[in-house]
């Protein structure tokens, strides 16, 4: 609740300090004949006098735990604020050291704040070889050469442009959306995963990195079969098979996998170098196809359907001839995993030289160049080659004899292939795969350019899927995975992802039935696609300061357009492949969030959970209360969150995920010595909170008196109808000997909360509540530990002999150590047996309590707190056995009555008990041991101006105006006495229970005096289980209405 503490004139930075529990020291520096601080010359020249403060600068922005080491330190408030009056010398460092300790959330070798601008023999590309050539390689895919005039001839030119322009415009929205998130900050390696899940948080971006790397590499042995087929066939051909065609293939695919994995560990520029060799050979076959397309078609080609341009062949290829069950969709779904590869240069976004600009212009333009060139190709084809086609010289029309509709084109040009309606023919676009190999001016190119499609496709994934995931491992969401963050050489390469790729290809190479899996990796691919556009769309919505995009085109409803349409397409593609990427997705999700990794990335889900925080919070201020909605919304005087268990914990049962519950701390001193401990406290006591899972929010006042600090906290506490409405607090065990100042406040405290309409709630528990004393013990062994640890390592690192700092430092860490252990170490039994029964019962609420009950003494009707926080307790697994029994105070001679009345009363609020009691002899004097007792306790604070005479008695009570007068304790003995009564019939009733409620009883303001109303509530719990006194505000919180 209080704490009274100063740090002295320490200097606190810990905004800006790689270890938050080590701030940086600040030396004072003397010079001779003046004192001075050193200051950056830029300031001199830009203020014309010496000044602390610091014009802006790049280095200040940085993160903590950088990879460079160093990052400028600001000064803080405090130094600007403070300093000027000392008149001392105060050097602010301009870099501070990273001492190794990782920051919380933080890999030491922080990506996002990592400064490569200096590195020496980094391999790093521009924009064309970065991500222009690796985009248009891996979409110039085997479709083109293969499968592209199949689509053209199954659904006609006009909706295979339909086709091309949906498959394109997917991929734009999604290049926008990327090209907006990509510049909205600095951009280090990972790709796709790296963008997802510094805009959605770990929880969207670590599932779907492992899947995206997963795919890539299963992506590989697709490439490599592909490969490997088209040499099988021409081995086939030649008669050249080495075992069968199976095996054949499976040799091949290992071999290529092979020689992809030295070129890709030989490092990225062996790597790039290749890309450029494959992408001439591509474009020499792309340029033989428009070649062949200009050259007169001779005999056999005629034959086989091709005739060059002519109108007539182009006007009957613009109708689609849908065959063999094939519709658009199942058209689209095929072409579709031809547009994708979008992502070939996002994926080595750590090897980029300016990622924030590399990715967009290099995207975008490979789209829209790929794009462009499977439409050229694809209507050139569907302008010069009909659909079918019988390869046979002979089939000429034959005056007379009449043309079958379905090959009017030929019959023009001299060619019946009438017997393809009836026959399956093995030429034409409907037909034969090999269609550009037939039309381009050299086949063998062809052949070239599939192996340069399907080797360079391969070669990216492979690269891909090893960059993607060593950054999902770095990240450390996947604890079990981090063996594969380790990068090696100077690039970082990650060899065992490269391993790792390599044998999951080689298996699927072995033993996968591709067919099948193809789909699978289609619909990952489109999921990572669809949570970059959502993440796109996510930012905007969220309308965070921090979304500032410098790339614009873009907008917020479009991105969420391309998110839909990629969750569609999945469904065109394969539908239970969509289904089982969702499963897979969803469940990773789940692991993730339920693994709560320790990472902050200023997510756009953070943004969008604040935004409809507010958002609720300002719908709830606009609706008036309603008694069925109450809750307990519980301000709980903790001091530190660790201070009080027992009373925190209580407080967390009543409210637990359904409630307010605020832990506050008062601190109390001159402002200017304890602003910083509270500052630093703030953070701290949040996280302890989260990480032991209170569902609380901590918060502190620093103040000259714990009252006013109070006060504070009831006052202003809350948000709209989000404020506490019940102060919880614990008993003063201590009131006799606390003094008088320290007893007024704390009953003060009550009288504020009464007047503030809040219901109060003080616990007692007879061992105390306070583990403040154990909680210091603890920290400071674990520093020490940590000290001598540190010691420990240093004087092995040099061989038994300390250094620097540590060699400074040993003797005072010594110092120490002796100091503490003599604090820590063997104290008296008794002192010992207290200690550990204080211990045991801070952690009783904790636990599951044992069968018993819960005694609910429900003497005053306060509006029904009384009643309804101990019927709370029973609906929570760790009360579930504990029955509540109601007591109240009845007269003699209608005991029956009185329990039927409570009895339907209780039944209409809906609320079941064991058992009800009526006490009738409430009303009967107490024993006189027990007044006895009472006489002891308020002894030394009665005024006895009974025996003096009047003169005397006026100048005694002047004097000590706080004291229990004769007068006072005659006017209120009734009162008093019912007090001691209590207690008589709670230790005959309810000495066995788990937990006492009892009503609280109110001392009226100026007639009872302070110690009176302490000596009441003392003698009302004494030696009794957890008691809890509750006073409602006297407005009703049950209700038997609907």
């Amino acid at each position: 609740m209080e704490r009274i503490k100063s740090n002295g004139g320490g200097h606190l930075n810990s905004a800006y300090d790689a270890a938050p529990d080590e701030p940086p020291v600040y030396e004072e520096t003397n010079f001779p004949g003046e004192e001075h601080r050193t200051i950056r010359p830029s300031v001199i020249s830009a203020f014309g006098h010496d000044t602390l403060d610091r014009v802006p600068n790049i280095d200040f922005y940085r993160n903590a735990g950088s990879v460079s080491g160093h990052r400028a330190v600001r000064p803080s408030l405090q130094e600007l604020h403070d300093v000027f009056q000392k008149n001392g010398a105060i050097s602010v460092p301009e870099t501070l050291e990273d001492d190794g300790e990782k920051s919380d959330g933080t890999p030491f070798d922080d990506l996002e704040s990592a400064d490569t601008s200096d590195d020496k023999g980094l391999v790093k590309f521009g924009w064309i070889r970065g991500v222009l050539v690796r985009c248009m390689l891996n979409i110039w895919g085997v479709m083109l050469f293969i499968r592209l005039s199949w689509v053209f001839g199954q659904a006609g030119w006009g909706l295979g442009i339909v086709v091309i322009a949906l498959s394109c415009v997917v991929t734009t929205i999604t290049g926008l959306s990327m090209s907006a998130i990509c510049t909205n900050g600095v951009v280090r390696g990972g790709g796709a995963y790296y963008l997802i899940s510094r805009s959605l948080g770990p929880e969207f971006g670590g599932s779907i990195g492992l899947i995206f790397a997963f795919a890539n590499a299963v992506a590989v042995a697709m490439y490599v079969v592909g490969f490997a087929e088209t040499v099988v066939d021409l081995l086939k051909e030649h008669a050249s098979l080495m075992v069968d065609e199976i095996n054949d293939i499976r040799i091949v695919g290992c071999i290529t996998v092979v020689l992809l994995l030295g070129i890709s560990v030989a490092g990225m520029e062996w790597e790039a170098k290749a890309q450029i060799v494959l992408l001439v050979i591509l474009l020499v076959a792309i340029v033989n196809v428009f070649v062949g397309t200009v050259i007169p078609a001779t005999v056999d080609k005629k034959s086989k359907g091709f005739f060059g341009y002519t109108s007539t062949v182009f006007q009957e290829n613009f109708t689609p001839a849908f065959r063999d069950g094939e519709t658009f969709f199942s058209v689209f779904a095929i072409f579709f995993p031809a547009a994708t590869g979008i992502l070939a240069g996002a994926n080595i976004s750590g090897d980029l030289r300016d990622p924030q600009a590399a990715i967009p212009k290099g995207t975008l333009l490979a789209i829209f160049i790929t794009g462009v060139t499977y439409l050229a190709v694809a209507l050139c084809v569907a302008a010069t080659v009909v659909r079918d086609a019988t390869g046979n010289a002979t089939d000429l029309v034959i005056p007379g004899v009449a043309c079958n509709n379905s090959a009017v084109a030929a019959c023009e040009l001299g060619y019946n292939f009438s017997s393809c309606a009836v026959d399956t023919c093995k030429f034409g676009l409907m037909n034969n795969f090999q269609v550009m190999t037939m039309v381009s001016g050299f086949g063998p190119l062809i052949i070239a350019g599939t192996f340069s499609a399907t080797l360079s496709s391969a070669l990216a994934s492979l690269v891909s899927a090893p960059k993607v995931f060593q950054a999902l491992c770095k990240d450390n969401i996947y604890k079990a995975l981090h063996f594969f963050a380790k990068g090696h050489g100077k690039n970082n390469e990650p060899i065992r992802g490269y391993v790792l790729t390599f044998i999951i290809s080689v298996a699927f190479i072995l033993i996968g039935n591709l067919n099948t899996i193809a789909p699978i990796i289609s619909n990952f691919f489109l999921a990572s696609y669809a949570l970059i556009n959502f993440s796109c769309f996510h930012a905007s919505y969220a309308k965070s300061p921090g979304w500032r995009p410098a790339y614009k085109y873009y907008n917020m409803w479009l991105s969420l357009l391309g998110a839909l349409l990629c969750c569609v397409v999945m469904f065109v593609i394969n539908w239970w492949a969509a289904l089982l990427t969702y499963g897979i997705e969803i469940l990773l999700y789940i692991y993730v969030t339920v693994k709560k990794p320790d990472v902050n990335w200023g997510s756009s889900t953070q943004a969008v959970t604040f935004v409809s925080a507010v958002s609720n919070a300002l719908s709830l201020a606009g609706v008036e209360d309603h008694v069925k909605n109450f809750r307990p919304q519980i301000l709980v005087l903790t001091g530190s969150a660790r201070t009080r268990p027992a009373l925190l914990d209580l407080a967390h049962s009543f409210t637990k995920n359904y409630g307010l519950c605020l832990t506050c701390e008062v601190f109390v001193g001159p402002r200017s010595e304890i602003y910083q401990e509270m500052n630093a406290g703030m953070e701290k006591n949040q996280q302890w909170l989260n990480k032991t899972k209170r569902k609380a929010f901590y918060a502190g006042v620093a103040c000259d008196n714990f009252r006013e600090g109070t006060e504070s906290l009831l006052l202003a506490s809350g948000l709209g109808r989000m404020r506490p409405n019940t102060l919880m607090i614990g008993f003063k065990n201590n009131w006799r000997t606390a003094g008088r100042d320290a007893v007024q406040s704390y009953v003060g405290v009550l009288h504020d909360a009464l007047d503030f309409e809040y219901g109060t709630v003080i616990l007692r528990i007879n061992q105390g509540l306070d583990v403040s004393h154990l909680v210091a013990e603890e920290e400071e062994m674990l520093k020490a530990a940590r000290e001598q640890e540190a010691l420990d390592n240093q004087m092995m690192t040099n061989g038994g002999k300390a250094k620097g700092l540590f060699r400074k430092s040993r003797n005072s860490s010594q110092q120490v150590l002796t100091t503490r252990v003599s604090v820590c170490g063997p104290t008296p039994a008794q002192v010992a047996k207290m200690n550990e029964k204080l211990m045991e019962a801070s952690g009783q609420f904790k636990k599951k309590q044992p069968k018993g009950t819960i005694d609910v003494w429900w003497l005053f009707d306060d509006g029904g707190l009384t009643l309804l926080l101990p019927y709370i307790l029973t609906t929570r697994k760790k009360w579930k056995d504990s029955k509540l029994r109601i007591f109240i105070a009845g007269q003699p001679g209608r005991s029956d009555l009185d329990k039927e009345e409570m009895k339907s009363l209780l039944k209409k609020f809906r609320i079941k008990c064991s058992d009800i009691n009526v006490i009738d002899d409430i009303h009967i004097k107490p024993r006189s041991d027990s007044l006895k007792n009472l006489d002891d306790m308020i002894k030394p604070f009665c005024l006895h101006e009974g025996s003096k005479d009047m003169i005397q008695a006026d100048v005694m009570q002047k004097e000590h105006p706080w004291k229990i007068t004769d007068a006072e304790l005659s006017s209120f003995e009734e009162k008093t006495h019912l007090q001691v009564r209590l207690n008589e019939l709670l230790q005959e009733n309810s000495k066995s229970a788990n937990l006492i409620v009892v009503s609280m009883p109110i001392a009226r303001k100026e007639s009872v005096s302070d110690f009176l109303y302490m000596a009441w509530l003392d003698i009302l719990t004494k030696n009794l289980p957890p008691t809890l006194l509750i006073r409602g505000n006297h407005k009703s919180v049950l209700t038997f209405y609907s």
